[in-house]
């Protein structure tokens, strides 16, 4: 396991600087003999990625190591797809690194999402306008460009993990939506996240 301080969605690329002991010796056991690497990335909720005792979440992505590049100095650089959810049962000592028991934890079926969808490019839209006018009074001359919510998975479960991958959200409201039962329950919980960014920078409009 590789507690980390960012959420890695479904989907997602991940890279990686490994130059701790303990995660040297992690990419050293994935990689061994195997024809897919992988390890479980978990948020850290509490703490630091460096040196241990932190407080971690307990869902999670298995990251596949798609590269791997060694450096001078036992040190490595990888780079990683995030594939499936997974739920954590129980944690193990950290001998040599972090360990857990898990399971995969698929999507439920979920509810018809089509109105959510439609709601969620409007809240999208509105947060760009905000932010927009927001750097427009403060001289920022180049504004968060807007999340692009075009070309979305045909997939309810890839397209709800797409959205919550490009929206600006933060990592507790991203691990709020990597822990949602089902794409539908995942899209209501990108919508609270969305109104609560937008109800943040209409005051600071104020």
């Amino acid at each position: 396991m590789f507690p980390l301080g960012a959420v890695l969605l479904p989907g997602e690329s991940l890279s990686l600087q490994i130059f701790e002991p303990r995660y040297v010796a992690l990419v050293t056991d994935c990689t061994e003999g195997r024809r897919e690497p992988e390890f479980g990335v978990v948020l850290i909720a509490r703490g630091h990625e460096v040196g241990g005792g932190e407080v971690r979440t307990e869902v999670g992505t298995v990251a596949r190591i798609t590269e791997v590049m060694e450096l001078p100095g036992s040190r490595y650089r990888l780079r990683c797809k995030g594939t499936d959810r997974i739920r954590i049962e129980n944690w193990l000592d950290d001998d040599p690194y972090p360990l857990a028991v898990a399971e995969l934890w698929p999507d439920g079926l979920g509810a018809d999402d089509s109105a959510l969808l439609a709601g969620l490019r409007e809240r999208a839209d509105r947060l760009h306008s905000l932010t927009a006018e927001f750097a427009r009074r403060n001289g920022i001359r180049r504004p968060p460009p807007s999340a692009s919510l075009d070309g979305l998975s045909d997939d309810p479960t890839t397209r709800s993990y797409e959205l919550a991958a490009r929206l600006p959200i933060g990592p507790t409201d991203r691990q709020a939506a990597l822990a949602a039962p089902d794409p539908h329950g995942r899209l209501k919980t990108l919508s609270t996240s969305v109104d609560d960014a937008i109800a943040m920078m209409e005051f600071r409009l104020l």
